[in-house]
């Protein structure tokens, strides 16, 4: 029986892939004493311990979501 191999992957494109994903545009927010309480209380309750991570992510759903709900329609 003859063993398959993969085909290996790009270097190239690893490299491109890679750089895609740097992070190069910073953004800063401001938060008040009770929205700050209100993170902190809710990645204390749900364990979250990058919050960077979590304003990310949870600013890119919001944005994916209403980009998905308003497309364009065709009439």
């Amino acid at each position: 029986m003859k063993k398959r191999t993969s085909a290996a992957i790009d270097p190239e494109y690893l490299k491109k892939q890679k750089a895609s994903l740097v992070r190069r545009h910073r953004q800063v927010i401001y938060l008040n004493d009770s929205e700050m309480a209100a993170v902190c209380k809710y990645c204390d309750l749900f364990k979250v311990h990058t919050k960077a991570a979590f304003f990310r992510e949870a600013v890119m759903e919001k944005i994916l979501k209403e980009l998905e709900d308003n497309h364009p329609t065709l009439f």
